[in-house]
């Protein structure tokens, strides 16, 4: 199994077993937080011009049980961020996680705390603070192109907040997606903490690790879809803050996500047409056999192809790099019409398109990280320059496909991004 494949399965199994197995909803006690200081960190500054407001909101499926918890309706939580009046100040901006998800993030076992290798207990999460002022009004001036971004398998929604957060700086409104369960936790409004069940899932004896890898993606898809849908019923809804749901131009979706998020954006265009352009940011389009190391099982995008627009951002991890390397990539490149390019970012890791690149540094000066895990997380690119990089490239592909405007940096190979190896 591939890097992306292990942070499913080892990564989460050796969560299982530092923790005991995680699932059942309810209230998280905090752990003890000690007397050592805890490292603090910052997002990085959004670059465009508007500022941006944010609001969450939870979804309950009506017509679907949750295929993780028998008995019960499917619940999500999603987050809006959105071009708002002025800039957040003080108290106001929205915190990164909020308590209860931040507690549980940084605690010993999580598959978050795993996952990324931080120091248990050692991190502030709660009080890293966005840029985003909390369920502030919508800026008026017409409906906005839409993305929807979906984290990695085991990743909270939050996990690409200083992407998401420029994307709505340049104008875009950007839904999150919290796939609960699968989530290293997902809280929810009344006070419940909805956790993972993949480590409990994957320590089962006999596994089968490619079906149980096809059911996250299937369910990841599904609850996409779900979110579509929710979409258009927004203006009846009345949570949303004011002018939201009539900024929202839902002829012009697109789909950005990170490892199986990006997995899951490019199955969801294919699946569902108002998906009308995709990013995967480094997640496999092919899974294991049952014994989650040998043979390869092709997506059914990957199979079929895309019509539609996609972009393909890999790393420099064993298993990533060039499309020609990975089988559901290169599938998908041979079996696809529609325009498509593929960039590798030269001294990434895995986590290089997430905010693992930006907040991950600081918390190694604080030593809440050790270098060793730092340079397995992000390798040794200039975290500014990877995160310059990828928000330049994703709104670039964002601008061609949902507003029609070509700044050209999709073209080719980059002089403004020379460690971009570029491949049409």
């Amino acid at each position: 199994m591939s890097r992306r494949g292990r942070a499913v399965a080892a990564v989460l199994l050796a969560a299982t077993v530092s923790s005991g197995a995680v699932g059942a909803p309810g209230a998280v006690a905090a752990p003890g937080r000690g007397t050592e200081r805890q490292a603090r960190a910052w997002l990085p500054q959004p670059t465009g011009p508007y500022p941006v407001g944010t609001t969450s909101l939870q979804l309950t499926d009506d017509h679907r049980d949750d295929p993780w918890q028998a008995g019960q309706h499917r619940k999500l939580m999603i987050s809006f961020w959105y071009p708002t009046t002025r800039p957040a100040g003080g108290d106001e901006r929205a915190p990164y996680m909020v308590p209860a998800a931040a507690d549980h993030f940084g605690s010993t076992g999580s598959a978050g705390q795993t996952a990324h290798g931080f120091e248990p207990g050692r991190t502030d999460w709660a009080g890293i603070r966005t840029h985003a002022r909390a369920d502030a009004p919508v800026l008026p001036g017409g409906k906005r192109p839409v993305v929807l971004y979906s984290a990695g398998f085991g990743d909270p929604r939050t996990w690409g907040t200083g992407l998401v957060e420029d994307l709505a700086s340049r104008g875009y409104v950007v839904v999150t997606v919290d796939h609960t369960y699968d989530a290293s936790e997902v809280a929810f409004p009344h006070g419940d903490l909805a956790t993972s069940v993949l480590p409990a899932l994957f320590a089962q004896p006999g596994v089968d690790a490619g079906a149980l890898l096809r059911k996250i993606l299937q369910t990841r898809v599904d609850d996409t879809r779900f979110v579509l849908d929710r979409l258009g019923e927004l203006c009846h809804d009345q949570q949303v803050p004011s002018g939201l749901a009539a900024s929202l131009d839902l002829d012009r979706i697109g789909m950005v996500g990170h490892s199986g998020g990006g997995s899951t954006a490019l199955q969801a265009m294919h699946d569902d047409p108002r998906l009308k352009a995709g990013i995967d940011l480094d997640g496999q389009l092919h899974f294991p056999g049952p014994d989650g190391h040998t043979g390869v099982f092709l997506t059914s995008v990957a199979q079929d192809g895309l019509t539609k627009p996609f972009l393909l951002m890999g790393t420099q991890d064993g298993d990533s790099g060039s499309y020609h390397r990975q089988p559901g990539w290169d599938a998908l490149w041979q079996h696809s019409t529609g325009w498509h390019a593929d960039v590798t970012l030269t001294g990434s890791r895995h986590g290089s398109y997430t905010d693992a690149q930006s907040l991950l540094p600081q918390l190694a000066r604080q030593g809440a990280i050790s270098a060793e895990q730092l340079a397995d997380d992000i390798g040794d690119v200039r975290p500014d320059r990877a995160v310059s990089a990828t928000r330049s490239y994703v709104a670039s592909f964002l601008d061609r496909w949902l507003r029609g405007h070509d700044d050209h940096l999709l073209d080719g190979p980059s002089p403004r991004f020379p460690e971009m190896v570029y491949e049409r």
